[in-house]
């Protein structure tokens, strides 16, 4: 099992804070996650229709898309940020 945390306006449109996910195998990298999570529901695919502009952080740390994310204990995923 994988722990994704929602944050911001992905939160929102998934209506989830956090869920504890048993990740396809074939699910290698933190793009391979953003499209197995669009295929869950309508949800999921509004909240992540443009996948270039999201950011993930694998255990608090954000990484690029090609990271790998075997090992992970927590993945949140971020709408973009700016300064501020």
């Amino acid at each position: 099992m994988t722990k994704l945390v929602y944050f911001a306006w992905v939160r929102e449109r998934i209506g989830k804070t956090e869920e504890d996910l048993d990740l396809p195998p074939e699910v290698l990298t933190a793009r391979d996650l953003l499209n197995h999570l669009k295929t869950l529901g309508e949800e999921y695919e509004n909240a992540l229709q443009y996948p270039e502009v999201i950011r993930v952080a694998i255990d608090q740390e954000h990484v690029e898309h090609f990271e790998k994310i075997a090992g992970a204990r927590e993945i949140g995923i971020f709408p973009p940020m700016t300064g501020g």
